[in-house]
Parts: C-alpha cells; sequence; structure tokens
C-alpha cells in the first residue's frame, strides 16, 4: 500500500484505490502522513481541523475518527500500509500526547520525492548533470498537481503543502538550468511554455523561456516572452521585472556572446583541483616539530577515516600562517584541491556552519538555487560531495565545537586542518598541536628574516629587549617589525622604550593587519559572558598570578565556580596555569600583552554583564 500527497490524496493497496471519502477522515490522514513516524499531537490536529472553533465534543470525535481509519485501510498495527516484515511497527499508534502514524519510507511519495531530489542535488553538486538531470526528472514525476489539492487545508498542512511547492519549484529550476547546460533548449520550449502560461509571475521560469527561445534560434519570440512577463507582472503585481530579466533583455537585444549557447558539456565534474589556500609566508620560524606532526598526519597513506588536526593559540601565536604553511606544503596529497574558510566574520561574529557550507557548495559548482536551506541537508550534500575525493579543508580561526562538526568530509582521502582559538575536545579529531611563544633565539631569528641580520646584529641588546616584550609572539614580532619598517629613523632601542610603557605598547605593537588588540578582541567576543567578566578582573587585577580561592571571593562566587571560569581562560588560550608553593593547587595570569589589550578594551566590550561586575575591579585579589 501507499500514500500519496502531491496531488489528490491517494491511497493504494496493490493498485486499488481504498483513499477514504469522508472530508475529515481524509483530513486527519493526510495530516498524519505529512508527519509520518513522528507523533502530531492531539491538540495539532484538533488545531488543524477546526482552528479556533472546534466542537465540544472534539476529543470523542477525533477518537472516532482514528478509530475509523484503523479499521478502514488495517492500521491497528502489525501489517498495513508499507509492511515490510513482522519486525516493522506498522500502523496508527496512539501516544500519551497524540498520535503516530509508522510507515515504510518508501510508502509515501512526498520522503520519495525529497530523496530524490538531494540525490540530484548531490549528482549536480559532483559535476554528473546527465545523471543529475535524469533523478529530478523523476522526482518531478511524481507530482500529479499540487500538493493535497483535494483536502481542505488547515494551518498546519497549509504550512507544508507550500514548504513542498517550494521545493518542487527549486528542484524544477536546478533542472531546467543543467537540461541548458548541456544544450537541449529545444526540448524545453514546450515544457516552459505551458509551465509560464500557469504561473506568469515567476521570472526565474520566464527568464529560462526566453533563453530558451534565444538559443533556438527564435529571438523575436524570446523578446515577445519579455513584454508577456512584463505585462504580466505590471498587470497582476504593479511591479517592473527584476533587473536580472531586463539584464537579460538588454543581452538579447545587444547579442551579448554570455548567453549564447554553451559548450558540450560531457557530464563529468571538472579535473582542475581547486586552489582556494590565501597566500603563504615565506619562512615559518621555530615550528618544526609541530609542523612535523601535522604534514605526518596529514600524508599519512592507507587511513580509513579523514584526518581532523588542530593547531591550538592564543591571540598573535601565529596559527593561521602555521596552518596555511603546513596545507601548502601537504598540497600533493590532496590533489581534488583545497578549500579554505574563516570563521570568525569582520565584525568579529563565529561565522554559522551553514553560510560556510553555502559557501563551499556554492565553490564546488553547485549553483545558488539548487544549495539546500538546512544546515542538515547542506552537510550532507557536502559530505557525499567529498565522499571518494582527496580534498583537504582548512579552517581559520575557529571558535567552537559546533562550528567544526557539521563541516567535516567522508572521504577517507579528504583531511581537515584547523586553527583554533580554544583547546578542544572531540573523537573525530586525529592531532591536537599547540603553538606555544617562540623562544628567545627563535623571535631573534624571526626579526631577522623580517628586519634584516645586520640590523639585528648592530642593536643585539635592544632586540634581546624587545623579544622579551614582545613575549616572542609572532604577530607582535612582525608589528614591531613592521613599525620600523615605516619609521626607518627609529632605532630599535627608540621603539623599546616607547613600548615600555605599558598604555603605548600595545598602540605600537600593531600594523595594519598586524593588531594584537583586534585579536585579544576577537577571542573575548567568543566568550561566553562569565568568561568575559573574570577576564577583565584578571586584567584589572595586575601582573600578579591569581588563585581561584582570591577569585572566588573577588567575584562574589563558590570557588568551584571561579576555578571553572579561570580554566576558561586556559582552554582559549588567555591564561597560564602554574602549580602553587604547595603543589596542590593552581594559580593563573595573563601574559602582559593579552592583560594590557584586555584592559584597553572601551566601549561594548567593557559595558557590566552581570550584576557583580563593579566589585571585582574594585576588589583587591591576593
Amino acid at each position: 500500500m501507499r500514500i500519496n500527497l502531491l496531488g489528490p490524496l491517494e491511497v493504494l493497496d496493490e493498485g486499488e484505490i481504498v483513499t477514504p471519502t469522508a472530508p475529515k477522515l481524509r483530513h486527519v490522514l493526510a495530516l498524519l502522513a505529512a508527519h509520518a513516524n513522528r507523533v502530531v499531537s492531539v491538540d495539532q490536529i484538533i488545531d488543524e481541523l477546526w482552528e479556533d472553533h472546534p466542537p465540544f465534543s472534539a476529543m470523542t470525535t477525533l477518537q472516532t475518527y482514528i478509530y475509523q481509519l484503523r479499521k478502514l485501510l488495517n492500521l491497528a498495527g502489525g501489517k498495513g500500509i508499507g509492511y515490510a516484515g513482522p519486525e516493522q511497527d506498522i500502523g496508527l499508534h496512539t501516544s500519551p500526547t497524540g498520535y503516530r502514524l509508522s510507515i515504510a519510507p518508501d510508502a509515501l511519495d512526498m520522503i520519495r520525492f525529497e530523496q530524490l531530489a538531494e540525490r540530484g542535488r548531490a549528482e549536480s553538486a559532483a559535476g554528473e548533470l546527465v545523471a543529475a538531470t535524469s533523478t529530478l526528472r523523476q522526482s518531478l514525476a511524481m507530482w500529479r498537481g499540487p500538493a493535497l489539492t483535494d483536502v481542505a487545508l488547515g494551518p498546519t498542512l497549509g504550512v507544508e503543502a507550500v514548504r513542498l511547492e517550494e521545493i518542487r519549484r527549486r528542484v524544477l529550476e536546478l533542472r531546467v538550468d543543467m537540461e541548458l547546460q548541456l544544450g537541449r533548449h529545444h526540448e524545453l520550449i514546450s515544457e516552459l511554455s505551458g509551465i509560464v502560461a500557469q504561473h506568469p509571475t515567476q521570472e526565474g521560469l520566464q527568464a529560462k523561456l526566453m533563453l530558451a527561445l534565444y538559443r533556438s534560434g527564435r529571438r523575436t519570440e524570446a523578446l515577445q516572452a519579455y513584454q508577456r512577463a512584463r505585462k504580466a507582472l505590471a498587470d497582476e503585481l504593479g511591479l517592473e521585472p527584476t533587473p536580472e530579466l531586463r539584464q537579460l533583455h538588454w543581452a538579447m537585444l545587444t547579442g551579448d556572446p554570455s548567453i549564447e549557447v554553451p559548450a558540450p558539456v560531457v557530464g563529468a565534474a571538472t579535473t582542475a583541483p581547486l586552489r582556494e589556500l590565501p597566500p603563504d609566508v615565506p619562512e615559518l620560524v621555530g615550528r618544526q616539530a609541530q609542523l612535523a606532526t601535522v604534514l605526518d598526519a596529514l600524508t599519512t597513506t592507507g587511513r580509513k577515516t579523514p584526518p581532523v588536526v588542530v593547531a591550538v593559540g592564543g591571540p598573535g601565536s601565529g596559527k593561521s600562517a602555521f596552518c596555511v604553511h603546513a596545507a601548502v606544503r601537504a598540497a600533493e596529497s590532496y590533489p581534488d584541491g583545497q578549500l579554505y574558510a574563516e570563521l570568525v566574520g569582520p565584525d568579529d561574529v563565529p561565522a554559522a556552519p551553514e553560510e560556510v557550507l553555502g559557501g563551499f557548495l556554492r565553490t564546488l559548482g553547485v549553483p545558488s538555487a539548487a544549495v539546500p536551506s538546512s544546515l542538515e541537508e547542506r552537510s550532507r550534500m557536502f559530505r557525499r560531495w567529498t565522499a571518494g575525493r582527496a580534498i583537504m579543508i582548512v579552517l581559520d580561526d575557529l571558535v567552537s565545537r559546533s562550528q567544526l562538526l557539521p563541516l567535516l568530509p567522508t572521504g577517507a582521502g579528504c583531511a581537515v586542518l584547523v586553527a583554533s582559538r580554544r583547546t578542544l575536545s572531540d573523537q573525530a579529531i586525529s592531532a591536537v598541536v599547540e603553538l606555544p611563544a617562540l623562544d628567545p633565539s627563535e623571535a631573534v631569528h624571526l626579526l631577522s628574516r623580517v628586519r634584516g641580520a645586520h640590523r639585528v646584529t648592530a642593536e643585539r641588546e635592544a632586540v634581546t629587549e624587545l623579544v622579551r616584550l614582545c613575549e616572542g609572539l609572532p604577530l607582535a614580532l612582525r608589528a614591531a617589525a613592521s613599525r620600523l619598517d615605516l619609521r626607518p629613523h627609529w632605532s630599535v632601542r627608540r621603539l623599546v622604550n616607547q613600548i615600555r610603557d605599558e598604555r603605548r605598547r600595545i598602540l605600537e605593537l600593531s600594523a595594519d593587519e598586524l593588531d594584537l588588540a583586534s585579536s585579544v578582541r576577537q577571542t573575548y567576543r567568543a566568550m561566553p559572558s562569565a568568561g568575559q567578566l573574570v577576564l577583565r578582573t584578571l586584567a584589572d587585577h595586575g601582573a600578579n598570578a591569581v588563585s581561584a580561592r582570591a577569585m572566588a571571593a573577588a567575584m562574589d562566587v563558590n570557588e568551584g565556580c571561579a576555578e571553572a571560569l579561570l580554566e576558561q581562560l586556559v582552554e582559549f588560550q588567555l591564561a597560564e596555569v602554574t602549580p602553587d608553593d604547595s603543589g596542590t593547587d593552581f594559580r593563573y595570569q595573563l601574559p602582559a600583552l593579552v592583560r594590557i589589550a584586555a584592559r584597553a578594551l572601551s566601549g561594548p566590550e567593557r559595558d557590566d554583564l552581570t550584576p557583580h561586575a563593579t566589585r571585582p575591579a574594585e576588589a583587591r585579589v591576593g
């Protein structure tokens, strides 16, 4: 037996129509089928049937409808619609809150349609246009008219019908786009003419009809189609055509070659690999051990799952440059290319994984109209595309685990390399490398490479102090070198004298994109409000290390809470932790540059976030 919703409601038992004839029975069955294998609450059913005017006997009446459906369609349990064996829980079941229609997935045309549509999108993303058009044609052929056209739709089914019609429209537009890419414009004219006659204000389909006519040598008819579309929009909606439709019209008038018949498409994905990585740094200083670990994880052969390697570092540690350098070194192991995404936007807001996936899919050639709307669907399409391929995904500035998991590929030949602001733990992660500050000799070498060995040698004592004040952070060292380049009349000693003053240090150690204060601010904004509060408290306290007990007293919280907040700073690579004198407890301290940058936060970043926000700033923490 089958239930069909894509058109008039239809129930078939081995080809024989057994659809209920009573309107309310049809309504209840349609609602339960549209939410197959999920509980539909009694309140939702009553609202669907009677909206704001249920009868006094609504509950009894509903129970009668359920009884009649069970009897008519043999849904009392056991064998019934889509029965596939005694182990399946097929039937119309009662739950504490409502009713659940349990059926096999292939017994419902709505589910089969969405499965085929998803498969077609995946084939399109893989460049398999011929297969994709065939699959999408199969999905569209399941429609027999508007969804549930003979059912009096209430609020819930009305929304579901609109959703299905929107998916149908997007699938149709994607299929027509691919047919046009395949040069099948002649075959499309009849179909598109019928569709736009029924839906004259759908500009996307009007544009495709115009293009099919134009590419078939019927230029006059294409221009007439535009005029009909323009008139329909004006008459029915009082609107002018969109800029896209007007531009297509102009292109036809001027004979723009960009709208001519495209080159033949073979139906296979392009073999040109993707190269999305930013420019590499000339030399990576002081990270040889970490680089060896990452390259070993990325280039090991014979693995069964894609490696996920995370490089963790605090503000200014050079984690982004490190990951790009490692990805360039390992690129030959990923012949299908590399994808790259920044996971913190220019406004310091973490990027949503669905937006990142949307960008990836469009980069891979998926038309915008074919990119699914939900995170789950986009992630599923991306995983399908990566299966059987060898591609590296580089994710810069990861803030949370929730950003990472939807972006993971499935192909064992793929890999993910992550630059993270915080320590992460997940079973999907293959290796973690930490990027501490450079030791003094490495920091001097970095300055020599950027500033010139002769200038470093000439002021060795001042350079040593500069390295100390920069705390071995690559970003701060490069910013210092940039500052000296911009002021060639300054000596290293003069810069050192300037940045001894903490009030000027962050200002002088910032140059264009080499901005340590901005990096600290981005991490700060990614933290929960309680973590922001403890960072400000610790920054206001000064340079001394702090115990969890002292912080608890300052913040008026219990010691366990204070310790958890301090450990959060360590997790975000903002605080250092050392054992106390007894060796049984810990003390926490901000590195000087982080402390100065945190104290320099102003405006919204310093707004009170809790009722106790003023107390820690006034309290002396020991």
